[in-house]
This record gives structure tokens, sequence and C-alpha cells, in this order.
């Protein structure tokens, strides 16, 4: 049998322990590349192109193309993409 692979183990060898610089560049880079899939899936359900997408907000096409590719993106223009792709955006305490 093969060797079992703890993912939290994994994570900290290549990306550092929880609270360090490393560790926190890849937690940003996890969400933003996220937050692009949602975006990317969600747009093709709807038969959306790019540059559609980017009239009905009020930008440009490389600007979706980057956000889809997991450029940071700020939350009032994910909130505005996510309105013209009729998703919502929840906040929770935990």
């Amino acid at each position: 049998m093969g060797k079992s692979i703890n993912a939290k183990e994994l994570i900290a060898e290549r990306y550092g322990k929880e609270g360090t610089k490393e560790r926190e560049k890849f937690r940003e880079d996890a969400f933003s590349y996220y937050f692009g899939e949602i975006i990317k899936n969600r747009r093709k359900e709807l038969h959306m192109s790019q540059e559609d997408l980017a009239d009905k907000v009020g930008k440009k096409r490389p600007y979706i193309s980057r956000i889809e590719n997991g450029e940071d993106i700020r939350l009032s223009n994910f909130a505005l993409i996510a309105n013209a792709l009729g998703l919502s955006i929840e906040l929770k305490v935990e």
C-alpha cells in the first residue's frame, strides 16, 4: 500500500506554517484562484463571453480574463461581477 498523505502537513511543508508570510500568500492566491473559477464557471453557464460580462459591468475584457486566471480582485469589483452573474455573496461570523 502507498504512503498516506496528510494535507495539512503537505501544505505546511510546501507553503510554510500557519501565520507565516509564505502561508498567507498561498492562502490569498488560493482565494483568488477559487473566485476566478467561480466567476468563469458561472459566466459559461450563462453562455456569456468575457466581452459580454465586461460590457455588463463596465470593465474591459482583459480585466475579466485576469480575474478568471486568479488575479486578485477588489471586493467592490467582485460584488459587481457577482451581481451581473446572478450570484450572491454571504459574509458570516465564525
